[in-house]
């Protein structure tokens, strides 16, 4: 299978290792793999804030772009919530309205499609430290995206996942969210970041970069011994 892999801008900017890693695994897996260089966007910033004109004129290059994909593979819960579940409502009674029907249903979140369309939940790997996990929003109550990354977690050698008591919590990222409310932002990832600490783990694991940076940077701020790594950087050791 030809899979294209979409790197969301925050991925692509900040943790390329993310991408770096999804693209050894499914080569490891003996598919091949392209990412297309642009776009970058998925256009959710503009969606989530309403400005529904300003995300379709981002939406209609991705939907070109990923036309002829046999399979579209998502670096994020969040964006891939976007292009499965909202591109055919954003795209809805436009010229683009067929095609955006048919990109959704090309696409998946990493995880899911690992374990739900290859039935991969063992790669072999081996991380010799406790964890515990932050389900992001989108992947978890859109794309109802719970029991993959725990199916590939328990196969991998060494590794202790201990849930916390706040896993399906927001981490008060959200995006444009944390940029407009910083106050509750803030006060939302304290609570993240205490149920995690509260189970002991060396690192917090999750399918969504974006809501790592989140918990990161408060952790760093309240100079708490506990790090952030991505499913397909641990997937991929």
């Amino acid at each position: 299978m030809t899979v294209s892999l979409f790197i969301p801008c925050f991925v692509d900017l900040m943790y390329p290792h993310v991408g770096i890693s999804m693209v050894r695994i499914f080569e490891r897996l003996g598919h091949k793999v392209v990412v297309p260089k642009t776009p970058a966007c998925c256009g959710q910033p503009a969606f989530n804030t309403g400005y529904w004109d300003e995300s379709r004129a981002i939406g209609v290059p991705m939907l070109e772009a990923l036309k002829d994909s046999d399979a579209v593979v998502i670096a994020s819960g969040s964006c891939g919530a976007m292009m499965s579940v909202f591109y055919p409502q954003l795209f809805a009674g436009t010229p683009h309205e067929a095609a955006a029907k048919s990109v959704a249903a090309k696409c998946h979140e990493f995880s899911s499609f690992l374990v739900n369309k290859l039935g991969v939940t063992d790669l072999g790997a081996k991380f010799p430290h406790k964890v515990t996990f932050h389900d992001g929003c989108h992947g978890l109550r859109e794309l109802n995206n719970k029991r993959p990354p725990r199916e590939l977690l328990a196969n991998v050698k060494g590794l202790e996942l201990v849930e916390m008591g706040a896993a399906e919590t927001c981490c008060g990222f959200g995006g444009t969210f944390s940029a407009k409310f910083p106050a509750i932002s803030t006060a939302m990832g304290d609570v993240k970041c205490a149920s995690a600490l509260e189970t002991k783990a060396d690192y917090i694991i999750s399918c969504d970069s974006s809501c790592l940076m989140q918990i990161q940077g408060l952790a760093d701020k309240q100079k708490k011994e506990i790090k952030t790594i991505h499913l397909a950087e641990v997937l991929a050791q």
